[in-house]
């Protein structure tokens, strides 16, 4: 299912920026965190922080936007609950550097095993 953001016509590139923006917070981390949980009303959402439940309202906006969470609204109750799925497509972007780090952390390491073995070869 694509997010708010795809259906409005918002390209693959913009749709990646808009997910690593609200992933970028400490605070739409914490409250992803809860809902993988399961769904939780806003209230429940907001009672760990320190902060009106506006400045809370805003945050679950960006994540919504950005197609990470889905709102269902009953009156005046609003229930969240995760939608992973742009993760996931966060994560695709993230695995073309895998072997760069990879292969990165090998030379490294390679490197530190040949400076210790020198080290000892001098003692």
């Amino acid at each position: 299912m694509l997010s708010s953001a795809r259906k409005a016509g918002v390209s693959r590139e913009e749709h990646l920026d808009l997910v690593f923006r609200a992933l970028a917070d400490k605070t739409r981390r914490e409250l992803l965190a809860q809902l993988r949980k399961g769904p939780a009303m806003v209230t429940e959402l907001a009672a760990p922080f320190d902060m009106s439940l506006p400045a809370v309202g805003k945050h679950l906006r960006v994540l919504e936007n950005a197609g990470l969470i889905k709102r269902n609204i009953s009156g005046r109750v609003h229930r969240c609950a995760l939608n992973a799925s742009p993760m996931k497509t966060a994560n695709e972007w993230l695995e073309k550097y895998e072997t760069f780090w990879s292969e990165t952390l090998d030379s490294l390491g390679e490197y530190i095993r040949r400076d210790r073995a020198k080290g000892k070869a001098r003692e």
